[in-house]
């Protein structure tokens, strides 16, 4: 790398952290502000919900990424344009793919940040939150090291598994009791569901009942039962593709396969999280015939909103191509690549078409 290439590089790097810092301190505080609701539940206190918001702020970081990169790459290159630096680098005969050289690697740089925060911190951490709330506001959860929680509901007991530990996932265990100590049946649920307010429908019921003499074992597809548990420990037993690991939504993939249950929705998850780590790059890339071209003269203030819109739009559209896709059983790879893939094409035109 060259002078020119550091220089340019250190700015879009530059600029893109204080955009995500702005960003992630408006999306703690909105989501501790959303958190007031819950405090006073149980042992849920202010502190506990400081705590959540600043264990999911990774999560927020990596949802975020794209749009900071775009703002601080549109912020940065704008600078540099307004203050003519570009139109003097232009004139000295360098061409707009050479400046693209090192703004993509600053892009290339924040999506390899964005798949780490991603991988290693905010999946983990998200789950952690969760567990972490749920015990407190339900004050008879405990919960056994990090694969599953427990709760005594009348004569039964259940246990679900929480996060990808050992690859084991969502589902749920009812010991059933006869008596103080007596085990009457094992059921065993792939999956959960609310079926009406204090009634759940588990899915995929394999069941061993202690019969004098012999165990009778059963099977059925689904079944419906009262409960008293409160939704929000059932839901440890739900996996967000949102809060699951690469890694994590491969194996989880799999599991479903193995079981013959349906995975779209989490192949969608799977191929839009691997999208979104490389649209990072391109959306920095896009800054440039914009400040090229109608943002060259403009204030901050405007490349911020510019970069906001186009982030939102983008959001917004991904996530209407992945919900239509689901619903329409299109293939879940080209969902998940179509809205990265259609922006890829746009910046590579623009940037052609850039003087």
């Amino acid at each position: 790398m060259n002078t020119l290439d550091r220089y340019l590089y250190r700015t879009v790097i530059g600029y893109a952290l204080m955009a995500m810092a702005v960003l992630l301190t408006l999306g703690g505080l909105f989501l501790f502000i959303t958190e007031q609701g819950d405090i006073g539940t149980g042992n849920y206190t202010a502190f506990e919900a400081f705590l959540f918001t600043l264990l999911n702020l990774p999560q927020q970081a990596f949802e975020l990424l794209p749009i900071g990169a775009m703002i601080g790459a549109l912020m940065g290159l704008g600078n540099l344009a307004a203050g003519s630096e570009l139109v003097v680098t232009r004139a000295s005969g360098v061409s707009i793919w050479r400046v693209a050289w090192p703004v993509g690697l600053a892009g290339a740089t924040l999506s390899i940040a964005m798949y780490g925060i991603g991988e290693f911190a905010a999946a983990p951490l998200a789950q952690f939150a969760k567990r972490d709330k749920t015990v407190h506001e339900l004050a008879d959860v405990s919960f056994a090291g990090k694969s599953s929680a427990w709760i005594k509901d009348g004569n039964r007991i259940l246990r679900v598994q929480t996060g990808e530990v050992d690859q084991m996932f969502g589902g749920v265990t009812l010991f059933e009791l006869d008596g103080v100590a007596a085990l009457a049946s094992i059921q065993r649920a792939e999956r959960i569901s609310v079926a009406q307010p204090r009634q759940w429908r588990l899915h995929n019921l394999s069941s061993s009942r202690f019969e004098k003499g012999h165990v009778q074992a059963g099977f059925q597809a689904e079944d419906i039962i009262g409960s008293t548990v409160n939704a929000d420990f059932l839901g440890l037993a739900a996996n967000d593709p949102d809060l699951l690991t690469l890694r994590g939504l491969a194996s989880y993939i799999d599991h479903l396969r193995r079981n013959n249950l349906e995975t779209a929705s989490y192949e969608i998850g799977f191929w839009s999280r691997i999208a979104r780590i490389f649209a990072v790059v391109i959306v920095t890339l896009l800054a440039l015939p914009f400040v090229f071209g109608p943002l060259r003269t403009t204030g901050a203030g405007a490349r911020t909103v510019v970069g906001i819109l186009l982030g939102v739009v983008f959001f917004l559209i991904t996530r209407t191509i992945e919900n239509g896709g689901q619903l329409f059983g299109m293939n879940p790879a080209l969902v998940g690549w179509l809205p990265t893939a259609v922006i890829g094409l746009c910046t590579v035109a623009a940037i052609a078409r850039t003087r």
